[in-house]
């Protein structure tokens, strides 16, 4: 695999915004598919089309669940899983419920990932868990996450959603996302077996190139044609077929 392959199979291609249309999707969808990357993160109500649009070829169709913030209740992220993959999602993100993280119920947590991730694996799908970090100001409760999803044998463990904005002491809201503590955090107290996807603020070359040395296998960007032109430039296209002109449709 030549480096320019290796950093796209990185790349979930994020089509989440509440404003993208459908005509949006689908664009980012043939984006995602020039540029072969892992897959498109795709809103719910989209999966069907995105198969669609993406049969045969090498990206997967991924979505979110619970998303962003995780307060659905166990039930009901269940059924958006099933939905999802009888649609034709073969991986989902879902964020875990923060309320019940910042209070430590753990049973709870343990209980809620279980159910979504044998929902997962009935449809043959892979579930990658979303902390949504900026939240949990206590590493600590990272480190009980990762526990548990190693546990339970989560395939991927998630920093974010990208949406995850706080609000400071001047009233504007902001966020971290994706960040070096946090990741070398969570592949240092995840089994060898979960891989570590980071989300939130990887928007160049050099960020991408970061988050893999620190341990991510995954990422999830908006920026994708930035990242991966800039790729071409610094290490050649090697042998790739990745065109040049496709216009980001990310936010």
């Amino acid at each position: 695999m030549d480096k320019i392959t290796e950093l796209a199979k990185m790349i979930d291609h994020s089509l989440l915004h509440p404003t993208m249309t459908d005509e949006d999707l689908k664009a980012g969808c043939e984006l995602a598919r020039k540029y072969h990357t892992a897959s498109v993160c795709i809103k719910p109500y989209a999966v069907k089309a995105a198969a669609a649009w993406l049969k045969g070829s090498d990206v997967l169709v991924c979505t979110v669940i619970g998303f962003p913030h995780g307060n659905s209740c166990v039930k009901v992220k269940v059924f958006e899983t099933e939905q999802a993959c009888r649609d034709g999602a073969t991986e989902i993100d879902m964020v875990v419920n923060i309320g019940k993280v910042l209070g430590k119920d753990w049973d709870y947590i343990e209980d809620e990932i279980r159910a979504v991730l044998e929902a997962c694996h009935k449809h043959h799908a892979i579930l990658k868990v979303i902390f949504e970090n900026d939240f949990l100001a206590d590493d600590g409760l990272k480190v009980k996450l990762c526990e548990i999803c190693s546990n339970l044998g989560v395939e991927f463990v998630k920093t974010s959603t990208g949406y995850g904005f706080v609000r400071g002491a001047d009233g504007k809201y902001s966020y971290k996302g994706a960040t070096a503590e946090d990741l070398k955090l969570m592949r240092r107290h995840c089994s060898p077996a979960v891989q570590v996807k980071a989300a939130g603020g990887i928007r160049t070359l050099d960020d991408l190139l970061l988050v893999k040395a620190l341990g991510a296998t995954r990422a999830g960007a908006t920026a994708t044609q930035a990242i991966l032109e800039e790729a071409k430039k610094r290490f050649g296209t090697g042998g790739s077929d990745i065109p040049a002109g496709q216009p980001d449709q990310g936010y």
